[in-house]
C-alpha cells in the first residue's frame, strides 16, 4: 500500500485511536484486511493489537512493557523511519511552511502524491528494463539458433 492520508486534525488528539478506523477503511478499498501494519509505537496499545491478532495483520514494533535484555533491531521500525527521513529530505515535507490550514493539507497531499508518483514510476522503469532484458536474451537465442 502506498502512503495515504487517513486523518489529519489540527486539534489535539490521540492518534491511537485512529487505527482500526484506517484498517477498516483499507479492507472496504481492497476487499481484504492488510498483512501487516508499520505503525509508531503511539498505536500499540493494547486495545490495537488485539483487533490485529483477531483480524491476522501483524503489527510492527516492540512487545509492551520494559524491553528485556536481549533487545534486537527492529526493521519494520527502521522501515518506518526510512519513510519518515524520505518524505522530509527527498519529497520537501519539511519544508512545509504555509500558514493556513487548507495551504497546509494541500501541501501535505501534494507531498503525498509525488510520493506515490515516484513510487510508480520507479516500478515501471523496472518492469521495463526486466522485459528489455528478457528481449535481449531472445534475440541471442534467435540467431544462435539460426546459424
Amino acid at each position: 500500500m502506498y502512503g495515504r492520508i487517513e486523518k489529519i486534525s489540527f486539534e489535539a488528539y490521540n492518534e491511537s485511536t485512529c487505527l482500526t478506523e484506517a484498517v477498516e477503511r483499507f479492507k472496504e478499498r481492497t476487499g481484504y484486511y492488510p498483512n501487516r501494519v508499520l505503525a509508531d509505537q503511539i498505536y500499540r496499545t493494547r486495545a490495537n493489537r488485539s483487533y490485529c491478532k483477531e483480524h491476522g495483520i501483524r503489527l510492527s514494533g516492540a512487545k509492551l512493557g520494559r524491553p528485556g535484555a536481549n533487545v534486537k533491531v527492529d526493521k519494520n521500525r527502521i522501515e518506518v523511519e526510512r519513510t519518515f527521513r524520505l518524505s522530509k529530505h527527498c519529497y520537501g515535507m519539511s519544508c512545509i511552511t504555509t500558514k493556513l490550514e487548507k495551504t497546509q493539507l494541500t501541501s501535505i497531499a501534494l507531498s503525498v502524491f509525488v510520493i506515490n508518483l515516484f513510487k510508480m514510476q520507479r516500478r515501471i522503469l523496472f518492469a521495463f528494463l526486466h522485459l528489455h532484458r528478457i528481449c535481449d536474451r531472445y534475440r541471442i537465442v534467435n540467431l544462435c539458433l539460426s546459424v
